[in-house]
């Protein structure tokens, strides 16, 4: 069985980086949600959708999915809009610059896949709703 103490400790860093990077993106969101107006007609449309749709769905990842990261709701499922937005960002808008430039997009992928991976830790709604489905630690009955 996993010593709890240690569960806690992993928990609390997964805390740390739900709460620090939902943060980070949901400024970004809300940059693009306050200049909606000036952005939709000029936005990027990496995938042809559209200009205005392409920024109500970078609007709902970085806004809506960052919210549920940081109260750890749905964080597995939160993740994935997130981590495509990054995909798109990383490998399709900024494709021909130089690294630099994308490396801010790689990082936010890498968090966003790890987090889909180890789920929320104990301290998140997930958690409180779910218990044990939702934690990235196994026990001694589960690995049996």
């Amino acid at each position: 069985m996993l010593n709890l103490n240690h569960e806690k400790i992993a928990s609390a860093g997964l805390l740390a980086l739900r709460v620090g990077i939902g943060c980070f993106m949901l400024v970004h969101g809300l940059a693009k949600l306050n200049g909606f107006s000036t952005m939709a007609d000029s936005f990027p449309d990496p995938i042809g959708i559209g200009s205005k749709l392409s920024l109500v769905m970078a609007i709902g990842a970085e806004v809506g999915c960052s919210l549920l990261l940081i109260v750890g709701f749905a964080t597995r499922l939160a993740s994935l809009p997130l981590a495509f937005t990054m995909i798109v960002a990383l490998f399709v808008v900024h494709a021909a610059d130089p690294w630099k430039v994308k490396e801010l997009a790689g990082v936010y992928l890498l968090v966003y896949v790890t987090l889909a991976l180890t789920g929320p830790g104990l301290f998140s709604v997930d958690h409180a709703l779910f218990g044990r489905k939702t934690s990235a630690s196994l026990t001694s009955e589960e690995t049996a």
